[in-house]
């Protein structure tokens, strides 16, 4: 499968919505105490675009499958973090999803994302997954899959 090379606003895009979750009711939602440090640890670097951070919580083999249906790698993702000018807004998961198993697991749910790049705004609705692998004693993101939510009443 070919990786395609974004545009600066696409790019932007990929970069929030490879976010991890902040939970919409986090008190309701179990999680490994491992996990839910690798997620909190994901989110800080995420928000702060800590790439060094970022690549010990990503998964050497990882893809992310973006609502074009374009693919990036690894060193794709983490390139998304130096777009001069880029700023995630805080955000909250809506619908969370949570599936835990011993050494796997999946969150995600609907993201409501806004940030600036180059001086411009922007917001969309997604609906994103993100596949955590638990290898070598810690939690990494293996995959991660977003579908873009239509904009009602354009």
């Amino acid at each position: 499968m070919a990786c395609h090379e974004p545009t600066l606003p696409r790019r932007a895009l990929l970069a929030c919505t490879a976010l991890s979750m902040v939970f919409a009711n986090a008190d309701a939602i179990s999680l490994p105490a491992d996990l839910d440090q690798a997620i909190r640890a994901y989110d800080a670097a995420t928000i702060s675009s800590d790439v060094a951070a970022l690549s010990r919580l990503i998964a050497d083999d990882y893809m992310l499958v973006n609502s074009d249906s374009s693919v990036e790698n690894k060193s794709q993702y983490l390139a998304d973090f130096h777009l001069p000018g880029f700023h995630i807004d805080p955000y909250v998961m809506e619908e969370p999803l949570l599936k835990v198993w011993d050494r796997f697991a999946l969150t995600g749910g609907l993201l409501p994302l806004s940030w600036t790049q180059d001086g411009v705004r922007h917001q969309r609705r997604v609906r994103i997954v993100h596949a955590w692998v638990k290898s070598e004693h810690r939690w990494q993101i293996a995959y991660t899959q977003l579908t873009r939510i239509p904009s009602e009443g354009l």
